[in-house]
């Protein structure tokens, strides 16, 4: 794409064309990664490093499958996952070029640390779900009459089970960049957070809920007093963010007034 200023116009074909291209760039990407991934989850124990947290509940059994292409698309479902992952630095790429040039300076400054920011804190999700409240999880929902039945637990559902909860805890641990989103697009304000913070506390124990639906009360707990944390720094950065974007009306509306002076003044 052409190098041109943020205030220059594109028609809006053109617009359409460049994310046409960006698209397809990023869709080859996702394919790329996917194919890297499938490879990698095929000649790994990716299964027995997943079902670790249901091991120790399964009495010295396997998990079972009931039909032939279980396994492989629970490989399938793995290599999705993943090479989302590994294409993500590409997508994000793709996608930083196309809305850039309408950025303004002090806008581009803040997208790396947003976008680690992102990453971050969907890792943290994932692990936080994978090593700590699966396995509690699992305990619970296990040790409910354990003695009297036998759990026949099948690959495809324990897994999907395990993928989407961890998915789940990743996109719920982004709620720092939401709100920081929303400051900055002025649809909320600190003082709108604080206000609402005990309506927050009621929203993150709902969201927990829904996250982990059949869980224990530890497991909830697990995600809810993370979330409320980050909701506690959310109003932080928020603060901070919003203190910075009145400085930078206050120093641009002083640099109009002293140039309107400086036209006004006589020769």
């Amino acid at each position: 794409m052409a190098r041109r200023s943020p205030s220059a116009e594109m028609p809006f074909l053109d617009h359409l064309e460049e994310l046409r291209q960006r698209l397809l760039r990023a869709g080859a990407a996702f394919i790329g990664g996917v194919i890297v991934a499938f490879a990698v989850v095929t000649n790994v124990d990716i299964i027995g490093f997943l079902q670790r947290p249901i091991r120790p509940y399964l009495g010295g059994r396997t998990l079972v499958y009931t039909h032939p292409g279980d396994v492989f698309g629970i490989l399938i479902d793995m290599a999705f996952v993943l090479g989302a992952i590994i294409a993500s630095p590409v997508i994000a790429y793709q996608l930083w070029l196309f809305v850039s040039p309408a950025m303004l300076p002090h806008e581009k400054r803040m997208v790396v640390p947003v976008l680690a920011g992102m990453l971050a804190l969907f890792l943290a999700g994932v692990a936080l779900s994978f090593f700590v409240v699966l396995p509690l999880t699992m305990r619970f929902l296990l040790g409910l009459q354990a003695g009297a039945l036998t759990p026949m637990i099948t690959a495809a559902d324990y897994f999907g089970f395990a993928v989407s909860m961890s998915l789940m805890f990743g996109v719920a641990f982004e709620l720092p960049i939401a709100i920081l989103a929303l400051t900055a697009l002025g649809i909320v304000t600190p003082a709108l957070l604080v206000k609402f913070r005990r309506h927050a506390a009621v929203a993150v124990l709902v969201l927990a809920a829904f996250v982990t639906p059949g869980s224990d009360p530890t497991s909830l707990v697990a995600l809810a007093v993370p979330l409320y944390f980050l909701y506690e720094l959310s109003v932080v950065l928020s603060k901070g963010l919003h203190r910075r974007q009145r400085k930078r009306a206050a120093r641009k509306a002083a640099e109009e007034r002293a140039a309107e002076q400086h036209v006004g003044a006589p020769a």
